[in-house]
């Protein structure tokens, strides 16, 4: 940023030393060019903010890059054609002072915004995206394929629709001259010029906007994909990593759907983001270059009846009708971004409540609960009702504010502007043009009137998207400052926890351990009352459980590495998609081959399920809570684990058919040691040793082990 602020700054220099060159005239011009001077002070005001952008958001900086780079470009073309240097073949090239001035002050606004807390909450969650060098294949259509960081292809894109935009609004403001130059010719009947106009500026200026506004849409499109596949992927890396998945369920707050979140909340940013930032930028476009037009309107405007002169006056009143109207539309449509952060919670609590029915179908039908859940459904609707009629009683307030400003500006221009026509003092054409500039001016200061709605749907999206993050971080830091458990390698080939106590998400500590050993080799049965704490170790051993502190110490592997540990717990996962999935996750595809899928079917007695492989269904609702858990065996015998401990895994099966389950296990993986909870006494003839969870003076529990288990 700093070459680019010198090259600004080179510019500023160069306009106002052309500009005290430049022979004087009358009034301002006595002392050189104005023009020249209005653009050395508006190069000096954007060295600064150059300078200061490279400590601002990588989003914003992206802008500020661009229009500095546009005020070198245009202020060097304004300045030769000032001076008469600029080819008189290149005449139509020549750019108006309002261009340079335009993206200075642009660049100004940029750097004045990113200090907004509103604004920083928005680029934050931007910037990584902008600033990522992950490297990937992008298909550009009919541009072919190109390799290159995300990051990198996210500042060109964006570069690219920033400079159509601001073409487009050149091809505006261009056609406001052409408006205004056609109707002086229908004024005067000039058929020649007429036409002339109409063949030769329109059809030429409207076949580029046309052209721009396809290349815009392709290049917004690959735009929006790449943003929202990286964004997606990033939450959906960091939701399912670091134990995020488990864990964000443990706190609780800022956690509320995530499914919403990656899902619709994602796609809602990107789409407000682009709108706010690549539209929002064209509307200001509109409103300096069309402002400019209005203040240069050649006419004295004084107020009627009076000789006061006021310069610019149609400027004036588009600014003090907007800033009034703005300021009343955001008093009435204030609440709206609390209602829609509100409207977005219930309708997803509505969705996980049907989800949730669907998948318990069985056990709801069994308890008879459907009255239960019927009142659940309608309570859950209401909450969507109630927040849907307070949105749409606020919207009907705003919507009567917002369509009566509207309908009122569609006259004000003539009404101020008309009077000087019927005078003589302006043109047919000028009035034209007065009113379409001032339309644009205050259509473009009305931006966030005609979008408040929106404004505040995007405002409950970012705090949603924020909290998430926050949530995702918050579970991922859980268990990570000391006191802490962690994890070490064992110097035998035992699994050992030492100095180990365990708590509640409260605080409320359950479980003190001080040195207990699950030997390796030899299968272990874990009982104890209800609530003492026998899943949390488990949980804990398995590196999910945050809660605590202490040592468990891994045995190493062959390869030096702590040994795999598998937890089967009592009510198991069924993957979506067909048998075979279901029967091997967590494994990929690919990872086993169908044979091996159905000996293991047959295996963990699942035989009539071993010529299914291929069929999808709901098998979560299809199979029975014993067949479930047989199918949970099934990943254990494909995975071949050195560690496995079973929470209950084999609860929903008869005596007879958990025995021979155990015993399969033993023939099937002899190198697997298990660890198991369970309170049949029946489990004592299956396991090697007993360990008893027992409660001490305290409210604690402790591991104690027992001399009743059998070989």
């Amino acid at each position: 940023m700093q070459i680019l602020a010198i090259a600004v700054a080179a510019v500023a220099v160069l306009a106002a030393l052309a500009g005290f060159q430049t022979p004087a005239g009358t009034g301002l011009a006595a002392y050189g060019d104005p023009a020249l001077y209005g653009l050395a002070v508006a190069g000096a005001a954007l060295t600064f903010a150059t300078l200061g952008a490279a400590r601002i958001s990588t989003f914003l900086r992206i802008f500020s890059t661009i229009f500095a780079v546009e005020y070198v470009l245009t202020g060097l073309v304004f300045i030769a054609g000032r001076k008469g240097v600029w080819p008189s073949g290149l005449a139509d090239l020549q750019v108006p002072i309002s261009l340079p001035v335009t993206v200075a002050v642009f660049s100004l606004i940029v750097w004045t915004i990113s200090y907004i807390p509103v604004i920083r909450q928005i680029t934050a969650l931007a910037d990584p995206y902008f600033a990522s060098d992950a490297k990937r294949d992008v298909n550009l259509g009919p541009f072919g394929m190109m390799r290159m960081a995300e990051g990198r292809l996210g500042r060109l894109l964006i570069t690219l629709l920033v400079v159509i935009n601001q073409l487009q609004v050149g091809i505006n403001v261009r056609l406001s001259f052409f408006n205004r130059d056609w109707f002086d010719a229908i004024q005067k009947k000039d058929e020649a010029a007429f036409w002339s106009l109409l063949i030769y500026v329109f059809c030429f200026w409207a076949a580029i906007a046309v052209t721009s506004n396809l290349i815009e849409y392709f290049f917004e499109s690959v735009f929006k994909i790449g943003w929202r596949r990286w964004l997606t992927q990033r939450y959906g890396d960091n939701w399912l990593g670091r134990g995020g998945l488990y864990r964000m369920a443990l706190i609780g707050d800022g956690a509320d759907n995530p499914d919403q979140r990656i899902s619709d909340d994602v796609r809602g940013y990107i789409d407000n983001t682009y709108a706010y930032s690549i539209q929002l930028l064209s509307t200001i476009s509109n409103l300096v270059s069309f402002s400019i037009i209005l203040w240069t309107i050649p006419a004295e405007f004084a107020i009627p009846g009076t000789d006061i002169v006021i310069p610019g006056l149609p400027f004036w009143v588009a600014l003090l009708y907007s800033v009034v109207g703005t300021w009343l539309a955001h008093l009435i449509g204030r609440p709206l971004i609390k209602l829609d952060f509100m409207k977005e919670r219930f309708e997803a609590d509505f969705r996980f409540t049907l989800a949730r029915l669907r998948e318990y179908s069985e056990q709801v039908s069994l308890l008879r609960g459907e009255r239960s859940e019927r009142e659940r459904i309608r309570d859950r609707f209401g909450n969507i009702v109630s927040n849907y009629f307070a949105i749409v009683f606020r919207q009907l307030k705003l919507a009567t504010f917002t369509h009566s400003f509207f309908q009122a500006s569609v006259v004000i221009p003539y009404i101020i502007v008309a009077p000087y026509y019927f005078l003589g003092k302006i043109s047919l054409g000028q009035m034209s043009q007065t009113a379409g500039a001032f339309g644009r001016v205050e259509s473009a200061m009305t931006f966030f009137i005609a979008r408040y709605s929106s404004l505040a749907a995007f405002k409950a999206i970012v705090d949603r998207l924020t909290s998430f993050g926050e949530a995702i971080e918050k579970a991922a830091n859980l268990g990570t400052t000391p006191p802490r458990l962690d994890a070490t390698r064992s110097q035998t080939r035992d699994l050992t926890l030492r100095d180990t106590i365990l708590s509640l998400p409260n605080g409320r500590q359950i479980v003190r351990i001080d040195n207990l050993a699950f030997a390796a080799g030899k299968s272990t049965l874990v009982n104890g009352p209800s609530g003492s704490g026998k899943s949390t170790m488990f949980r804990a051993i398995a590196g999910i459980w945050p809660y605590g502190q202490g040592t468990i110490a891994f045995p190493a592997g062959e390869d030096g590495h702590p040994v795999e540990v598998m937890l089967l717990p009592q009510r198991p996962y069924i993957a979506s998609g067909n048998l075979k999935r279901a029967a091997s996750y967590p494994a990929l595809e690919g990872d086993y081959t169908d044979e091996e899928v159905r000996n293991a079917l047959i295996k963990a007695r699942l035989p009539m399920l071993a010529d299914q492989l291929d069929v999808e269904e709901a098998w979560s609702q299809r199979l029975s809570g014993g067949e479930q858990q047989r199918l949970s065996i099934a990943h254990a015998l494909l995975a071949k684990p050195k560690w496995l401990f079973l929470d209950e895994a084999t609860s929903a099966l008869d005596e007879k058919l958990e025995g021979e389950i155990y015993r399969m296990l033993k023939e099937e993986l002899p190198d697997t040691t298990i660890v198991s909870i369970g309170h049949r006494s029946t489990l004592l003839d299956l396991h090697d040793e007993r360990i008893e969870l027992q409660p001490e003076d305290d409210g604690m529990f402790r591991p104690v082990r027992m001399a009743d288990a059998k070989a």
